[in-house]
């Protein structure tokens, strides 16, 4: 697995793109992270705008937040990925583009970065808590999974193909997110209900 960011997004973006098919074949449809949604939207209001970061095939986050009335904006970086995602819901806006690099001229509600963000190197998931907060509006929620503790975990598989996760400790994490406005709201370590998720969750400063 290469060590350099660009050539480690290039091979992460080219497994999904060219394993689409499979892995959202695979991917489970139990919505077993719903309890950690339904937290995650319980703050927001009814029909927010919500920024989908790593939305795969739309398949089942991105479904379930429309489901619920809610706009749903999705960026990846595999336009096989995004395929899907614009055939199952078409009037939805789903961008390609990498995570790390995002700049769009619009706040959102709500931002999500589930499965996703911990593709990124340690120092990528540092520089992405500007662009969290960059893209949410004062009193706006996010919510990331990460790995429980710091480091390069066990590399994972997507159709036999390896890809890696990182991770910041929780400390770590926790002075990103102070450091960039973001108050700390939810936060558990290896949650055995959600098949051992590390979740967290918080909400962007109001204006004074």
């Amino acid at each position: 697995m290469p060590d350099d960011p660009a050539a480690r997004s290039e091979l992460h973006r080219s497994v999904y793109n060219e394993h689409a098919q499979a892995f959202d074949a695979h991917r489970g449809k139990t919505l077993f992270e719903r309890a950690w949604l339904d937290r995650f939207l319980s703050s927001l209001t009814d029909q927010a705008e919500i920024l989908d970061m790593g939305c795969g095939s739309a398949e089942p986050i991105a479904a379930y937040l429309i489901e619920r009335g809610h706009r749903v904006t999705g960026v990846d970086f595999a336009p096989a990925m995004l395929d899907l995602a614009r055939n199952r819901f078409p009037d939805y806006a789903w961008i390609e583009a990498d995570m790390t690099a995002l700049s769009l001229k619009q706040n959102f509600d709500g931002i999500i970065a589930w499965n996703s963000f911990f593709h990124l190197t340690m120092a990528q998931q540092s520089a992405m808590f500007p662009i969290f907060a960059h893209h949410l509006k004062p009193g706006g929620a996010l919510m990331f999974s990460s790995g429980p503790s710091a480091g390069e975990s066990v590399p994972g598989t997507v159709n036999g193909q390896t890809v890696l996760h990182s991770s910041h400790s929780p400390a770590g994490y926790t002075e990103l997110m102070e450091s960039n406005g973001l108050e700390l709201r939810q936060f558990k370590a290896e949650d055995t209900e959600c098949r051992g998720h590390t979740v967290w969750i918080a909400r962007k400063a109001t204006q004074a």
